[in-house]
């Protein structure tokens, strides 16, 4: 009996600590997209500090962009990373922009190229159009254009106005056989989980 109280005990505070990490969230996303800059921290905070990868995104972002808090590259950086270390597809994204412009990181355009990629992996559709424009200007990565392509074509079905508007001046520049395989690709390309 005393065993079965002790696993009963542990069951009920692990589901009481995962929904006092999720309590708070719709109401910090909601205060964030709301512009209530200050609420949303305080919401999200206690969040992020228990491990929630998206609060943690929230927190990097109002860091970078100094909303409702002073704008610090480096607290950006670190909310960014640990929601990463869960593998979240946003914040991955995030840290690529950041590698990209040297913000809070030293500039590195293949670790830009590295934390596009596994959010592009994941579907994120800003990941795959920025993917696509790290392979057509060869930044970070062998110039590519059928990879350059590929992404695009990606980022394009989710409805990127400015993908399929890149993908067209990409096309210019290739072979016929060149966009065949770049459409293959992307039509074989299929989504991956959180890495």
């Amino acid at each position: 009996m005393c065993r079965k109280l002790v696993s009963f005990a542990v069951v009920f505070l692990s589901l009481s600590i995962v929904s006092i990490a999720c309590a708070g969230l719709p109401e910090g996303a909601a205060a964030y997209t709301k512009g209530e800059y200050a609420r949303a921290y305080s919401e999200l905070k206690p969040l992020a500090e228990h491990g929630n990868a998206e609060a943690q995104w929230y927190l990097g972002v109002m860091r970078h962009d100094g909303q409702g808090v002073p704008q610090d590259y480096g607290e950006a950086v670190k909310w960014f990373w640990k929601a990463v270390e869960q593998g979240y597809a946003k914040a991955q994204y995030n840290l690529g922009v950041m590698y990209r412009r040297g913000q809070g990181v030293q500039q590195d355009n293949a670790e830009a190229v590295k934390w596009y990629r596994k959010a592009a992996e994941q579907g994120l559709a800003d990941a795959q159009f920025n993917l696509g424009v790290m392979y057509a200007e060869g930044q970070g990565v062998q110039r590519d254009f059928v990879q350059a392509h590929m992404w695009f074509d990606l980022a394009a079905a989710s409805g990127d106005s400015s993908a399929r508007r890149d993908r067209e001046i990409i096309a210019a520049k290739m072979t016929p056989s060149q966009i065949a395989d770049a459409q293959r690709l992307a039509r074989e390309w299929k989504p991956k989980g959180r890495d």
